[in-house]
């Protein structure tokens, strides 16, 4: 299947590293130019903007699912697309995995780990089954990669779930990577 929609999980700050927002503007604009809508989490601060304006820049279409408690913390993007409110962060979770064809995880803080391990869990317990990419930017999660490799280790994981989980390094190896197995 080919991929049509990526759910991106990243943080509402720019993070220190300027390679950070570089990944995140080039990702979106490759986005654009491969047709693939993006869905995030509807913020115009940080790197979740950052990624906004690019794929918008280059013409293409964002999907912002916010709940409605963080309309006026993460400051909803109001030039997208299409921004969908809902009740809250379970809501928005599920909504904006379930419209996406694959998820890709950028640097963030507690609120993209807990969006990464959510997904993560779900296509362990099969109520999912796509694809999860870590954009591993500048080593930002080389230690949850040895974190997982001891696990797997420690005899913790499920290979089915395992198999879905790609750490690349830059944008562009999003897609030399197939979408599905």
């Amino acid at each position: 299947m080919a991929l049509q929609s990526l759910a991106v999980f990243c943080g509402s700050k720019n993070g220190k590293n300027p390679l950070f927002a570089a990944h995140a503007r080039t990702l979106g604009s490759l986005l654009a130019r491969q047709g693939i809508r993006l869905v995030y989490g509807g913020g115009s601060a940080g790197l979740m903007g950052i990624i906004a304006d690019s794929v918008m820049a280059e013409g293409g279409r964002v999907t912002g699912i916010i709940p409605k408690l963080l309309l006026e913390w993460e400051v909803q993007h109001r030039g997208i697309t299409e921004l969908q409110i809902c009740d809250d962060m379970h809501e928005r979770k599920k909504r904006i995995y379930s419209i996406s064809d694959a998820a890709l995880v950028m640097p963030g803080g507690f609120g993209t780990l807990d969006e990464l391990f959510e997904i993560v869990t779900w296509n362990q317990l099969t109520i999912h089954d796509k694809q999860i990419y870590i954009l591993n930017t500048d080593g930002f999660y080389d230690d949850l990669y040895r974190h997982i490799e001891r696990m797997k280790e420690e005899g913790f994981l499920y290979e089915e779930a395992i198999r879905r989980i790609h750490f690349i390094k830059e944008p562009e190896e999003l897609f030399l990577i197939p979408a599905a197995d």
